[in-house]
């Protein structure tokens, strides 16, 4: 499936309202996107463990949403076939201590995926261009001189994520930014949801219900970041999120296609490693080892 209309064009200002959450692409039915889903899960494995055996190019999946909109549930079901031994996944809180007597990119930098491996943000460095955005008061807990507080704060930070991004992806850093776009009618859905099953009560926090008071200001943050921040080496997909089982196939698909983009494949030997080979078999079939 094509999955240009949910790319932010790199250079070109857009509005979120133009993006539909309840968007379905081609698939009309919960059962065909699961179908296509266990398929690409499939593919996804095999793809892993190529990157793995090459061991040069890294796969970084970044992760932004708003509560509710269905991030942990994603990562799982998409990543449900990948060997273990070969990803990450962290989820950022409130920075610690340590973390704030350093820059703001340093945590970050510390969790980025080996060579040959995926990584998974679930919130990533973008949160110091959104819920700090919307709540700046965060600001002065990050210990910053004064010029780094400046009006033009956002647009350095824009331009230091953009650097930070580009030379990932020169070094082999593979990064996939996706942006999980539920509406909030369905938010608010699945946050009743919360509160009235018994099994799902813990899912909730009032922080929760107190950020979505903060809509307006937090669409206007994402729409920025969008419009800064998508590049041609890091482009940002908004993935409709009224309907989970749309988005879990279309990430997968996503994936797969920037994968299959590398031509990857697993290393050749060299004519005499080759030798050394097919003389360990001769042995091992003699019982000489």
């Amino acid at each position: 499936m094509n999955y240009k209309n949910l790319i932010v064009p790199p250079g070109k200002k857009i509005r979120l309202k133009n993006f539909d959450p309840g968007y379905t692409g081609k698939f009309k039915s919960k059962k065909a996107a699961r179908k296509k889903l266990e398929q690409d899960i499939q593919k996804l494995a095999n793809y892993q463990d190529v990157l793995y055996a090459q061991n040069i190019y890294s796969v970084l999946l970044v992760f932004q949403a708003l509560d509710a909109a269905g991030k942990d549930s994603a990562i799982k079901h998409v990543m449900s076939g990948i060997n273990p031994q070969g990803c990450q996944v962290f989820s950022f809180k409130v920075p610690s201590a340590e973390e704030l007597d350093h820059d703001y990119l340093w945590r970050y930098m510390k969790a980025l995926p080996e060579r040959g491996r995926f990584g998974i943000f679930n919130r990533s460095y973008y949160e110091e261009v959104l819920v700090v955005r919307v709540h700046p008061e965060i600001l002065e807990k990050q210990q910053l001189p004064p010029k780094a507080k400046g009006k033009n704060i956002w647009k350095d930070r824009y331009e230091e994520i953009n650097n930070f991004e580009n030379y990932l992806v020169q070094n082999g850093v593979i990064v996939i930014k996706f942006f999980l776009n539920v509406s909030k009618k369905e938010q608010k859905q699945r946050f009743l949801d919360r509160l009235t099953l018994t099994e799902k009560n813990w899912k909730f926090s009032s922080t929760d219900a107190r950020e979505r008071s903060s809509w307006n200001k937090y669409m206007k943050a994402y729409e920025d970041v969008f419009n800064h921040t998508s590049t041609k080496w890091a482009p940002w997909y908004i993935i409709p999120a009224d309907y989970k089982w749309f988005t879990r196939v279309a990430i997968a698909d996503i994936i797969i296609s920037r994968i299959n983009s590398l031509k990857l494949s697993y290393p050749t030997v060299t004519p005499q490693h080759n030798k050394d080979l097919l003389k360990t078999k001769r042995m091992l079939e003699r019982g000489a080892l």
